[in-house]
């Protein structure tokens, strides 16, 4: 609907605009400065590393019975600093005289809720209690993203296109960053994981 909005001010008045449609924003600052920390937290991979940290007692699979690989939801999950260069390429674009336009962004690649999980487990070398739930009305089983547009137009490209740096640099932050008097680094004894680069985590 905002999409529609836009193009009707452009048509009306002339106004240029570039509309970002993310994928599943995902990962934190590879500094960890900045990271996600939603109250009630309600995205997967937090969620997933929250359950690794025993700040829940467990992660539940919405459905099992999906037409997939395995039977869970697939999902694109970009991150956060490629989202950051998105905007800065966007505005780029309209400083330059770009018309309007909407573009995709995520790596095209799909990862199922039994991968992310197996996956974090890697980083945390821990074990993930897992609940199986129905499926949520609604879910579709798969939704992975064109993002070849933006990349012709905008020059964008991922620069983690890979899950397990992604969910590392999420971790970091949990590990660096969670709430009490002491964080749980110090509160659980856990150490976060030495940075690597992209190549070494695929």
């Amino acid at each position: 609907m905002i999409e529609r909005i836009l193009a009707d001010f452009g048509a009306a008045y002339g106004m240029r605009s570039i509309s970002l449609r993310y994928f599943n924003a995902a990962g934190a600052d590879p500094d960890g400065e900045i990271g996600e920390d939603h109250d009630p937290e309600t995205h997967l991979i937090p969620l997933i590393l929250e359950a690794a940290a025993g700040k829940r007692p467990n992660i539940t699979i919405y459905g099992t019975d999906c037409d997939t690989q395995d039977g869970t939801c697939i999902r694109d999950y970009v991150h956060v600093t490629d989202l950051a260069e998105a905007h800065v390429l966007a505005l780029k674009a309209l400083e330059e005289g770009s018309g309007s336009a909407k573009f995709n962004f995520g790596t095209g690649k799909g990862f199922s809720v039994r991968e992310v999980i197996s996956a974090a487990e890697g980083i945390t070398g821990r074990s993930i209690p897992v609940v199986e739930g129905p499926r949520r009305p609604g879910d579709p089983p798969c939704l992975v993203a064109d993002a070849a547009i933006a990349k012709n137009r905008l020059g964008w490209q991922p620069q983690y296109d890979e899950l397990k740096p992604i969910i590392a640099t999420a971790w970091d932050w949990m590990l660096k960053h969670s709430r009490g008097p002491d964080g749980l680094r110090q509160r659980r004894g856990l150490a976060p994981p030495p940075w690597r680069t992209h190549s070494e985590w695929a």
